[in-house]
């Protein structure tokens, strides 16, 4: 059988959320590999069936409760990803905290500085405007090049020549209605070389 790579990964999520479901029945605890698996089949299956992307979200951190994961998961993966196939087309999800706050000051604790922090540091921005000439709503996420996104999608970026990006957070993206037009900070991609 030939697979493309997107369909090898997601065979290879239901092989890991299968083994998840079967430890969960035995009573056993999950470690971080097949609980992430687990929430990612979830994420995947509930697309599919079309849910709305903020029900997905909210119900992929509803999958697993913290006692049913080894000590240390919800610390280790602080939050997930991944490209999940929404009737209207391929989007990433992306979860924050998919197994609850990790403990504030236990193993893989983050501690943050006080203060704001600056995105992609020295990096030249620009704006760009989307505009979705499709009949679909198009999802644009945080770190995919402007110029490989969907054709149905043009791009006008008031900037020197150059590849950028969405000047977002890792992990966000942006919605572009059928239709509409979009105005977006984008940041130049690999720095200002």
């Amino acid at each position: 059988m030939h697979l493309t790579p997107r369909e090898h990964e997601r065979l290879l999520l239901a092989a890991g959320a299968d083994l998840a479901r079967r430890r969960l029945a035995r009573g056993a605890r999950l470690g971080a590999p097949e609980a992430v698996a687990l929430v990612c089949d979830e994420i995947c299956e509930l697309a599919w069936d079309g849910l709305p992307y903020d029900e997905v979200v909210a119900r992929a951190r509803e999958v697993l409760r913290p006692d049913q994961l080894v000590d240390g998961v919800p610390a280790a993966v602080p939050s997930l990803q991944v490209e999940a196939l929404f009737p209207h087309g391929t989007v990433l999800v992306h979860v924050d905290a998919p197994f609850g706050p990790p403990p504030a000051d236990g193993p893989g604790a983050v501690r943050v500085a006080d203060g704001p922090v600056e995105l992609a540091p020295g990096r030249e921005r620009a704006t760009a405007v989307l505009r979705n000439t499709g009949d679909l709503p198009i999802w644009v996420s945080s770190h995919v090049p402007l110029d490989r996104l969907n054709p149905a999608l043009q791009v006008r970026v008031a900037a020197p020549e150059g590849r950028y990006r969405l000047d977002v957070p890792a992990g966000t993206a942006v919605r572009v209605d059928a239709g509409a037009e979009r105005e977006v900070a984008v940041v130049r991609i690999g720095g200002t070389g």
